[in-house]
């Protein structure tokens, strides 16, 4: 479970991950023994050095996870730590059950948290700063003596210093002298901010004790607090898996290895693992299930979109106009999105992105820029909706609709009727009216709202006629209510989110009518589904 040295060399920078203990901390945040494995072979898998584990002992969850972990987990670049606190007040180390649970986790590394403020010593602890120092040293010198790497986290250490800097410092030597490997000073409240957090690095880095660095985003400096940190002579970096945590979360250590290795010349990770951040990022955040944040530096979906037709413009010439970093050396690609703001660049690249080459189409490219625009002024939005913007495209390409099943696939009539059986939730039922090479169906399913049932109507009718809509499905289904037309009436935007294994698309739909603009919403939904079975050269040729 990680006995072997760690590929980077001790002398040099240690990514420590603590997901799997401070991460988990985070408002809705449950990870199963199942999930916190999974977790751990992904942050193996990008290449971190260290990654805790939990609490044994007091964590019951935990308690399994490093049992389980002696026989299920393979770690090829991290070592496991565990987590846990020094001895309790008055109570030897080689016999307080807490020490002892440490050792029975079987880690080559232990991380021992330990008060380095005054205050918290007195008021937490409930005992005298002398004995704080004592459970440290005692804490620490039995854990080396069985063969253990220790790190000790200088917990509120930034707020102790500011408090009583001698103590502060007296808790990092006393640690380091009884056989700390690395004394890491926590920004435990996430109070700090760049400036005096370096200065205080550098003046305790200056002892020549190895340092190390805990941030929170509570003032949102996590990561460039850490990334200062660095500079000033911490050479141990803590964080968490996209930025998880209590409160406002930790430093995202997605983001410090980046800039580490992108922008500081830091072996952070194996330069050959970099490409898997992104995929690393997401595959995490499946498991934890709190998406990525769009906005996310380096892995999110938007971190390389661009909207603004002039970004556009300068990106078709050269795309590191607008771009600090290529995206693919991070596993992400650039992402064109499609507005009102859009120009001719803009839907040139958006086209190609799609597999559609416009370069000598300047007319084609004029209308469907003209379209866009004036979809947009009635409500439409194509930033999340590519799938309805590809059949808009289409259109204008091959000059009529024929996006529904290359014509095979047309609908006569629809409707959509609510009813209440008792007094039970009320339900929508839908009925479609479809031709499907040459035959005529009807098809009637219920659902909790129009856009279900109307799906469920749709693809319950075609499924004999093209089996892959069965691996189909919604995912997400959102209204919007947009000011009043010019009519006076209020326009509903609906937009669809549908997947189908690993690929997800989305739609528009917009109408007076919330039913008509569901409605809209699904017909494209299924026509685009129905058009990814296509083959690649077909594109192509509809562009001609």
């Amino acid at each position: 479970m990680g006995g072997e040295p760690v590929t980077i060399p001790e002398n040099g920078l240690h990514i420590y991950d603590t997901t799997l203990r401070d991460g988990v901390q985070q408002r809705g945040v449950s990870l199963s023994v199942a999930d916190k494995l999974a977790v751990a072979g992904h942050l193996d898998a990008l290449g971190v050095g260290f990654i805790e584990g939990g609490w044994p002992g007091a964590v019951p969850r935990d308690t399994e996870f490093f049992r389980r972990a002696r026989h299920d987990l393979r770690l090829r670049h991290a070592q496991l730590a565990v987590f846990g606190s020094t001895r309790r007040p008055g109570v030897r180390a080689d016999r307080d059950q807490q020490v002892r649970a440490l050792l029975d986790a079987e880690t080559p590394v232990v991380t021992l948290v330990a008060k380095a403020h005054d205050r918290h010593v007195e008021r937490a602890l409930r005992t005298t700063p002398t004995e704080n120092l004592a459970m440290i040293r005692d804490t620490v010198r039995v854990l080396v003596a069985q063969g253990r790497r220790v790190f000790v986290d200088a917990e509120h250490f930034f707020d102790g210093y500011l408090s009583d800097a001698r103590y502060a410092l007296a808790v990092v030597r006393t640690a380091a002298e009884a056989g700390a490997e690395v004394v890491v000073l926590c920004d435990t409240n996430g109070g700090m901010l760049p400036r005096q957090l370096g200065e205080i690095v550098a003046s305790t880095a200056s002892t020549g004790l190895r340092i190390g660095i805990h941030c929170h985003d509570d003032t949102g400096c996590a990561v460039a607090n850490s990334l200062v940190a660095v500079d000033a002579g911490a050479t141990h970096v803590q964080g968490t898996a996209n930025g998880y945590g209590e409160r406002s979360g930790n430093a995202n250590l997605f983001t410090l290895v980046a800039d580490l290795v992108l922008k500081g010349g830091r072996p952070a990770v194996p330069a050959s693992q970099l490409p898997e951040l992104t995929r690393i990022s997401r595959a995490i955040a499946d498991v934890v299930q709190v998406p990525v944040d769009p906005r996310q530096p380096y892995v999110g979906s938007s971190a390389f979109a661009h909207k603004a037709g002039l970004h556009a413009s300068a990106i078709k010439v050269d795309p590191a106009l607008y771009q600090h970093v290529e995206p693919e050396r991070l596993g992400n690609r650039m992402h064109l999105v499609v507005s009102d703001l859009a120009g001719r660049a803009s839907v040139q690249l958006k086209a190609a992105e799609l597999g559609y080459d416009l370069a000598g189409e300047p007319e084609t490219a004029a209308r469907v820029i003209k379209r866009v625009k004036e979809l947009e002024a009635r409500g439409y939005s194509f930033e999340s909706a590519e799938a309805s913007f590809e059949l808009l495209l289409r259109e204008e390409l091959a000059g009529e609709e024929s996006w529904g099943a290359g014509g095979s696939f047309q609908v006569e009539s629809w409707r959509v009727i609510t009813f209440q059986r008792g007094g039970r939730e009320p339900v929508c039922e839908a009925t479609v009216t479809m031709l499907a090479y040459d035959e005529r169906i009807i098809s009637t399913a219920e659902g909790a709202g129009p856009a279900e049932a109307l799906d469920q109507a749709v693809r319950s009718g075609l499924e004999r006629f093209f089996p892959e809509l069965t691996s189909a499905f919604v995912t997400r289904y959102g209204v919007r209510v947009l000011p009043s037309g010019e009519d006076g009436r209020a326009v509903t935007q609906v937009l669809l989110e549908a997947g189908s294994g690993e690929s997800s698309w989305g739609t528009v739909g917009v109408h007076s009518n919330p039913v008509v603009a569901s409605w809209e919403a699904v017909y494209q939904s299924i026509a685009y589904a129905l058009l990814r079975r296509r083959p690649t050269e077909q594109r192509t040729t509809a562009a001609r």
